[in-house]
Order: C-alpha cells, then structure tokens, then sequence
C-alpha cells in the first residue's frame, strides 16, 4: 500500500478524535452518565481488587443497548460490589480509545473500527476485546422520491458518521462492489459520500442536503420518520445475517492487574444481555430511559420500536467477521494491512459462560494465545 494511505489513516485518527462531543466531563474526553437509584450499592458489599472505581464508557445509542441497560438495572454496580461504577459516554470511538489510552476509562463498548485501529495503532499494546455486545443495526435510509432501486443511489449524496467508521468502511465496500468509485479520503466520486454526524444527520436529510445515509440505529429509524425508506439492511448481506457492531474492550494493564474486577463488569454484561433476550419490551424501555439520563430526551415509539428490532444482542463477538471488516477497510485504502492476531481475549467470558451453562465463543484464531 502507498505510504500516503498510512499518512492518511493516521491524520484520519488523529482528526476524529479531535471531534468535539456533546459535553465534556473533567476527563476531558466523554460526557459523564447519570445513575438513578437502581444502582445503589448493596449494603456490606466489598470492593473489588481495592478499587474505588471502575471507569465504564459506551455511546448513547441503541447499539450499546447493552451497557445502557446494565447501568438503568444496576447490575455493573451489583457485580461490582462497593467499587464505584463510574460512566462516560461518547460520540465517537477514537474519542473513546483516546479515554482508554489515556486511563480515562477502564473498559468500554465500541464499534469494530475503532477497536481495530486503537489495537493495530498501539501495535497491539493498548486493549483487548473481551466480549461481544451486540449485532446489526445498521441500515441504507433514503429519500423515496430520489431513490427507488440500489442503482439510483450512483451519482447521490449519501452520508455516513465519520471518515473511516465502521459504517464508513461498510458503505465504501458496498459502493466498491458495485463497480463505483469513490475517493476514499474526500469522498468524491460516483456517489459522494458526505461524513456527518449521526446528531445533525436527521435534519440534513430533512433538509434535503443528502439524499440518503448508511447509520446505525436509531439514527436510521430516525430518518425513516422524516419520511426516508429503509433501501438496505446491512444485515443482508452478511452470513446468517449477523456481523459485530459492538464489542466490549478493556485496557491491556487494567486486565492484568484488576481481572476480578474485568470479570464483575463482564458478568453483569452477560446478565444485561440474558434479560434483554428474555424481556425484550421491559429491555427496550429500560434502554430508552437510560438514553433519557444520559441525552436528556428519550426515544419516541416511532424511532424506538423499529430500531429495537434490527438489533440483536449477544455475548458472542463474531470475530470473523471482524477480521472481514478490517478487509474491508484495507480495500478501502483506509487501513494497512493489520496483524490482529491477539486482540481477542474470551477466556473470562467463557469461564462465565460456562457457568452459565452456555456454549462458549470462539476468537476465530485472533485470541491471545
């Protein structure tokens, strides 16, 4: 690869996570999340490897349903005992893998994209993923009266939340195989590709800016309710219909030195996801209202019930489809090729998965050995 692409993905990263977020807490990198009552520590509860505190981040949207319900539900506290369960969310992933180099956070829910630049970038110092979170979610919402079939979206305005995202690298990938091009780093070409963030993309579409966008939920249910229309579910085009859209990382030195503590927060994971699956209804309102702490508005039922039900929720990582966004993003001209063998570590996941009496997960040959 030309050594302008490195150049490239290097001030790609480095401009993303200059993004400025919502509101920045004293870490400087993520707004802090709110807890209601359902939290409180138990009385006569420990704490955790002497920790005061575990540091938790993940986005404000439903494809982090699952961090999301485990702080509206109390059970990263109740795993946690008397260490505090302290929250950061976030609007983009290099923003958040900046917060975990940086000790700012401890572990967090992240897209595949940011996981694999922060671990290829550190040359596989800096995290680990140590379990999945959730799968689909993401869909091609257009304008009907300027898109009507998938060849009409050559020669539009189509968006996407950031330069080299993971929904950024899926839309380019799609483009390619149709036989498109596009210029990766200014988005020009056959289609445009207009980088915008997931905030303010409803109201470009609305205002007929961009005629379409490749996002995850509920921003995608969101434009539907401005009147666009579902074109793609990028669900449909993966194997069984399920690829990673969030995984769970932690930093390297943190799973070392506090394992217990990277345990409790795993558990409560486990617990979330077993709830959301049994009780998807209380689960979804459960997120929303938490979505209501952190943002200040939850959801309407018109956004939130489709969005609820691209998504599927599982502990399992689906780590080869990892390993095939990252080609992705190397097809691209986004990403060198990048050795990701070791960015996995299931074996806490999988003790307690085992308790639990269920299947455990594969690394698909990326585990730590």
């Amino acid at each position: 690869m030309p050594a302008n692409r490195s150049t490239f993905l290097r001030r790609g990263i480095a401009a993303l996570a200059a993004l400025p977020l919502l509101t920045l807490a004293a870490c400087g990198y993520g707004s802090e999340s709110k807890n209601d009552d359902s939290a409180k520590v138990a009385a006569g509860a420990k704490k955790i490897d002497g920790l005061d505190s575990v540091k938790i981040g993940y986005f404000g949207n439903l494809t982090h349903a699952t961090a999301l319900v485990a702080n509206q539900k109390g059970y990263f506290q109740k795993e946690l005992g008397a260490t505090k369960a302290d929250y950061a969310t976030f609007n983009a992933g290099p923003s958040e893998i900046e917060a975990l180099n940086s000790g700012s956070i401890d572990i967090g829910w992240i897209g595949p994209s940011p996981a694999i630049n922060g671990y290829t970038k550190s040359n596989g110092k800096s995290l680990k993923i140590i379990g999945g979170s959730a799968s689909g979610g993401v869909k091609l919402v257009v304008n009907p009266k300027k898109i009507s079939s998938l060849k009409d979206v050559k020669g539009k305005k189509i968006a996407t939340p950031q330069l080299g995202n993971t929904q950024d690298v899926a839309f380019l990938n799609w483009v390619a195989e149709q036989g498109w091009k596009v210029d990766a780093q200014s988005g020009k070409g056959d289609v445009t590709v207009v980088r915008s963030d997931n905030k303010v993309t409803p109201d470009a579409f609305k205002a007929g800016s961009i005629d379409g966008a490749w996002v995850p939920e509920p921003t995608a249910s969101k434009l539907v309710a401005e009147g666009g229309k579902v074109l793609l579910d990028e669900a449909s085009l993966w194997p069984d219909k399920k690829f990673v859209i969030t995984n769970i990382i932690v930093r390297q030195a943190f799973l070392k030195e506090h394992p217990k503590a990277v345990e409790a927060v795993l558990k409560a994971s486990v617990e979330a996801n077993k709830w959301i699956n049994a009780s998807p209804e209380a689960a979804k309102a459960a997120a929303n209202k938490q979505l209501g702490i952190d943002s200040g508005k939850e959801l309407p039922a018109k956004v939130l019930d489709p969005a609820w039900k691209s998504i599927r929720f599982t502990d399992d990582p689906l780590a080869s489809t990892l390993s095939t966004e990252a080609a992705h993003a190397v097809k691209a001209g986004l990403l060198d090729k990048p050795d990701l063998k070791g960015i996995y570590d299931l074996t806490i996941l999988n003790k307690l998965l085992k308790a639990a009496g269920e299947s455990p997960v594969d690394a698909a040959g990326l585990g730590t050995s």
